[in-house]
């Protein structure tokens, strides 16, 4: 990292809402905390605030480094000074999003009405419910509008949901590497990573919390699962091939081709912070996601209250969400006369390459996000 290309240390906040917000399932949350990060100076005419969404794994540590563990923020190579989402021009915001693991309220946290952690009982959260609690961020840094909301995969959707939800708040939506709904397939991997967290003995119904103790197996194997589906074929096969620790077969079950060894070390290494309860939320919400479920399946009649213009990205071997569904929103934005840009980055890395610092992929962030009038 070069230092004149970064925000520098950064320190977490933490916003306390003590109105109770409704949630899409019912539910109600009576009070909540959300931790997020600022990066640059905003404006006097509050007009150069983005909003950046994190994916399923992500947090509100976007950009910059924290001086206690020196992480790096999980967006680092896009935002900061001179890089495409320059913090010399805008004030950026991440957020960790309700139900998290980072600090905002989640099922790790102390359910008031109990006294003891939510656990399980922690109601589920959507979408829709992360971009409503964002609003309410934003009402209290006195912020009206965003000049941008920006996300990958699941951020996408998120982006995505702003300019349906808050459709005069919003004036470019960046929608990358993402989806209007997930495939049967993609909710398929994603019960497979639940079941496994939920069949860990360790899980003790959700509140194992209370037993001092987590359930790692089963994450570690969502993880694991996950991993696959965020890198393509040639990623992997440039990464790992078929190459054998041992240069031989010893016919074990231990590691024996580096790809194993790749994955059980992703695997056990995300057990060691993430929450599993933050994990099954997540991952349903990602299900759960369809901003045309109400308008009967028609995509087009749903983005039709949208205001905002777009950029939409895909990647050529992202096999997760692959460039045909980034292209569905594309059309059906057309078909709602909305003004969006679409490009398909020839990038080898899959789905994950959302995070990469691809010289095409940032070029075409950098040209988009200049020509942001504010």
């Amino acid at each position: 990292m070069k230092a004149q290309h970064s925000v520098g240390i950064v320190v977490p906040q933490t916003a306390h809402f003590s109105d109770p917000l409704p949630l899409k399932s019912g539910g109600v949350l009576p009070q909540y905390d959300l931790v997020y990060e600022t990066y640059g100076t905003l404006n006097a005419a509050r007009s150069n605030a983005v909003l950046v969404c994190h994916a399923l794994s992500g947090s509100h540590h976007v950009a910059g480094v924290h001086a206690d563990s020196g992480a790096e923020g999980w967006w680092d190579n896009l935002v900061g000074p001179g890089k495409p989402l320059d913090t010399r021009r805008f004030f950026v915001i991440g957020v960790n999003n309700l139900g998290g693991c980072y600090g905002s309220t989640g099922p790790n946290c102390i359910n008031p009405a109990t006294g003891k952690p939510w656990g399980a009982d922690f109601p589920f959260v959507t979408v829709e419910d992360w971009v409503d609690a964002q609003a309410r961020l934003a009402n209290r840094l006195g912020i009206e509008r965003f000049a941008a909301v920006v996300g990958g995969s699941l951020g996408g959707m998120q982006a995505l949901s702003w300019t349906l939800q808050y459709p005069d708040r919003v004036a470019h939506a960046l929608v990358i590497a993402s989806a209007p709904k997930l495939t049967a397939q993609n909710i398929a991997f994603n019960e497979v990573a639940r079941q496994a967290i939920l069949k860990d003995p360790e899980f003790h119904g959700g509140h194992y919390y209370e037993h001092g103790v987590v359930p790692t197996r089963g994450l570690a194997l969502a993880r694991m699962i996950g991993h696959i589906t965020y890198l393509s074929d040639d990623a992997m096969g440039q990464k790992f091939g078929r190459a054998l620790r041992h240069d031989k077969p010893v016919f074990s079950y231990d590691v024996e081709f580096e790809i194993e060894s790749y994955l059980r070390y992703q695997g056990d290494k995300f057990a060691g912070f993430f929450d599993a309860n933050t994990y099954l939320l997540t991952t349903k919400a990602l299900d759960y996601y369809d901003p045309a479920f109400d308008y009967n399946g028609d995509l087009v009649a749903a983005l039709g209250r949208a205001k905002a213009d777009y950029l939409v990205v895909s990647f050529s071997t992202d096999w997760r969400f692959a460039p045909s569904r980034s292209r569905e929103i594309v059309y059906a934005l057309m078909h709602s006369d909305r003004r969006v840009s679409y490009t398909e980055i020839d990038c080898p890395a899959g789905h994950d390459s959302f995070l990469l610092d691809d010289p095409q992929y940032h070029g075409v962030l950098r040209a988009y996000i200049d020509n942001i009038r504010l």
